[in-house]
């Protein structure tokens, strides 16, 4: 079967390579088996013993013709099927070549990419040996493909940079390898692939030249680097301007202050005052070049701790009450009931921008007032403060620039009202860094309002608490007779707890409308003029009996009508004017808000406090010495480090050690810091007394407060030194050593 078969192929194969002579000789053969077939069937016919029969001849070759024609039909079918076979094959052997093509095209296309790719690609065997290098590779080389197949040339590494592996194996590292073009850094990455199959895996090596990238980030990191260095610099020139500038500003406003204590002609009072507030105002420029200065160098950090949102509020409107006053101006205060009582956030940073806004207001504001409203913000746990005034307002072109540093709204401004542009690109900054926003809203002529809208979120420790039972007025008519900011507001609220609340501007309609119903309460505002108010208190006795209320920005002090029951202080806090609506009738009396008593002071001990001050400045040595004397404790003073730690350790070996030590923290020959330490290490060396150290610093910044608490000292009293604040932190100190003050 096997010799068969390779007999047919070889006959075959015979045919492919010479089809002409495969066609003679089987011309040949058919003809020859034809002829001779004929030949000898006409040869027998005509022989005299052939038994020739007619009739027998035609049934043969009716016979023969017979299987001939089923033979040529036979042959005719295969040929068809052939023919449809060979068609077949060649349309398939079609496609076959057309896919060569692409297959030969797409080959050149890939080597023609892989050798002139930018990328540099090289292939080694497993004795490190090149068996290809792209176009690339052999350029930054600098020689030809030929030379590098087989060798097993690499560059010279000048530097190895970070080297890394994915999970799939591959490495990735950077270089730094010397070339004919000079230095540079070059990004592998390198795995093992298999080309064929049978063949052992090769090294594949591609690199990029990341050269100037990676100098544009190393420029970059010097660029930052330098930019950090002058921050710190800036800082540490603002730090040491600011210690320089408030130490002599503390003997300005600190003498100012002692001076005003003196017996002075009025005008002797009114120089010192001017020379006071001048310090003051020069004070607050420093506080805000030294915030500018934190923000821009990164060093504003925000407090987390609870505190009580409507007590914040409140403070800031009275504090700002005596300046807005001074300017016939009323300022108010409304938080939302809805808000919680206590929120976590910075509140000393939400003071201060608050501030510096309500504080722009009444500069900008001429007549009428600033509100200070508080409600909800339109995203969960956020609150919208809104500082809202009746002044000059700002223009729209100028809205976005009194944002920038040392810009406001226009040069007519900047001359009118002063002020270094800061305080608004401060603030905006803060309330960024809280994760908020602020924006305003504005007209020329129309007054202006600030949003602040900060997330602020529930303290646990409030959760469920009010600051006070809000007083049953369902249903309850009150009136309020006022035309300031603030009557919106106290209507507002009034609302809010339920009273049916008429406002009325005219004191006139207001005496009209007495007479028509019961008044739970009246409440009579004295700006309207002190007359009308008094009059219209006489008038409503008869109709409001109960609780007539006057509503006063003056002092408790002042004599007031007797016709009212009552009288509330302006700004109005939400619990007093609760309280007072909420209390049961009062009874009338003439005198109603009497001078009160003075208030017995304490006598002055006979035995203050031993004090060391240490302090190198001879003008506040001087302060600081004038201050605790009137203060009634006993004052030494030391000029420098040493001086004071010899001090010291003199009066704990004598048996009388001092109870406060006073230490500026920048003195010559041993500074405050230093002093300290080897004050508590004398301490912890000893077993002896432990002495309170507050430390006089003029370095408001927060590295300078942990430095103080950090050496072993108590606490600081920030340059120049207040008065009041002085005085709270003996107090508080003798308290809680039970000394007498």
């Amino acid at each position: 079967m096997g010799r068969t078969f390779r007999i047919k192929v070889r006959m075959r194969r015979f045919r492919r390579q010479h089809p002409r002579i495969h066609f003679a000789i089987r011309s040949f053969m058919i003809f020859s088996a034809t002829f001779g077939g004929a030949y000898g069937f006409v040869s027998g016919s005509r022989s005299e013993n052939s038994g020739y029969d007619p009739n027998t001849f035609a049934i043969g070759a009716s016979f023969l013709f017979a299987l001939a024609c089923l033979g040529l039909a036979t042959l005719s079918m295969r040929l068809r099927f052939v023919n449809k076979r060979l068609r077949t094959l060649a349309a398939h052997n079609e496609a076959l070549i057309d896919r060569n093509w692409e297959l030969k095209e797409a080959e050149e296309r890939a080597r023609s990419l892989f050798e002139q790719q930018g990328d540099l690609i090289v292939l080694r065997d497993h004795q490190g040996r090149i068996t290809f290098a792209n176009d690339a590779y052999c350029a930054l080389a600098g020689q030809e493909r030929g030379a590098l197949v087989g060798t097993r040339f690499d560059f010279d590494v000048v530097e190895q940079g970070d080297s890394a592996r994915e999970s799939n194996g591959t490495r990735i590292h950077d270089q730094r390898i010397t070339t004919p073009l000079g230095a540079r850094w070059i990004a592998w990455r390198e795995g093992y692939v298999r080309l064929d199959a049978g063949q052992a895996a090769e090294l594949q090596s591609v690199g990029r030249d990341v050269t100037d990238r990676t100098e544009t980030e190393r420029a970059l990191s010097e660029a930052r680097d330098q930019a950090d260095a002058a921050n710190r610099a800036k800082s540490r020139f603002l730090a040491m301007a600011s210690h320089e500038i408030r130490t002599p500003l503390n003997g300005i406003i600190g003498m100012g202050g002692l001076l005003l204590d003196t017996t002075l002609t009025p005008e002797q009072t009114t120089y010192a005052r001017a020379v006071k507030t001048s310090g003051e105002a020069l004070m607050a420029l420093i506080e805000e070049l030294l915030d500018y200065s934190k923000i821009e160098a990164g060093k504003l950090d925000l407090e987390q701790r609870p505190f009580a949102l409507s007590t914040l509020i409140e403070e800031i409107t009275e504090l700002l009450a005596p300046r807005a006053q001074a300017k016939q101006l009323e300022i108010a205060a409304y938080v939302d009931e809805r808000l919680p009582l206590e929120v976590v956030g910075d509140s000393a940073r939400l003071r201060q921008v608050l501030l510096n806004l309500a504080g722009n207001a009444i500069k900008f504001t001429a007549h009428g007032g600033v509100a200070l409203i508080v409600e909800p913000g339109i995203w969960p746990n956020e609150i919208s403060f809104l500082v809202r005034d009746t002044g000059i307002g700002i223009a729209p072109e100028a809205q976005q620039r009194i944002f920038r540093e040392f810009e406001q709204a226009d040069e007519r401004v900047a001359r009118t009202y002063g002020g270094t542009g800061l305080g608004l690109a401060i603030s905006e900054r803060i309330v960024k860094r809280m994760g908020g926003r602020i924006t305003l809203t504005s007209e020329p002529g129309k007054g202006a309002t600030f949003e602040v809208a900060v997330p602020l979120t529930l303290s646990q420790t409030g959760a469920g608490q009010t600051t006070f039972p809000s007083p049953e007025l369902a249903g309850k008519s009150i009136l309020v007779v006022s035309d300031g900011i603030e009557a919106s507001l106290i209507a507002r609220r009034l609302e809010r707890w339920g009273s049916q609340t008429c406002l009325v501007s005219d004191p006139a309609v207001a005496e009209a409308l007495l007479p028509e119903r019961s008044w739970h309460a009246v409440l009579v505002d004295r700006a309207i003029g002190a007359a009308i108010a008094d009059h219209l208190g006489e008038v409503a006795r008869a109709h409001a009996p109960q609780r007539l209320v006057l509503l006063t920005s003056s002092s408790r002090h002042e004599k007031l009508s007797p016709a009212f029951t009552g009288f509330l202080v302006k700004p109005l806090r939400a619990a007093s004017l609760a309280a007072r609506l909420a209390l049961t009738p009062e009874v009338a009396s003439p005198d109603l808000a009497p001078e009160p008593p003075a208030e017995a002071k304490p006598a002055t001990p006979a035995k203050g406090l031993s004090i060391l001050v240490a302090e190198d400045n001879e003008i506040n040595a001087l302060l600081m010495r004038s201050l605790l004397t009137k203060l009634g404790h006993r004052v030494v003073i030391a000029v420098h480090g040493e001086a004071a730690l010899e001090s010291w350790l003199a009066a704990s070996s004598a048996g009388t050690p001092y109870d406060l030590v006073l230490m500026d923290i920048q003195m010559p020959q041993l500074d405050g810091i230093e002093a300290t330490k080897r004050i508590r290490a004398h301490e912890a060396a000893t077993g002896g007394h432990h002495t309170p150290i507050l430390a006089l610093t003029a370095n408001t910044l927060v590295e300078d407060r942990y430095a103080c608490f950090e050496a072993g000292m108590n606490g600081f009293l920030i340059k120049p030194l207040d008065r009041d604040k002085l005085d709270e932190a003996l107090a508080g100190l003798a308290a809680s050593r039970h000394l007498a003050v």
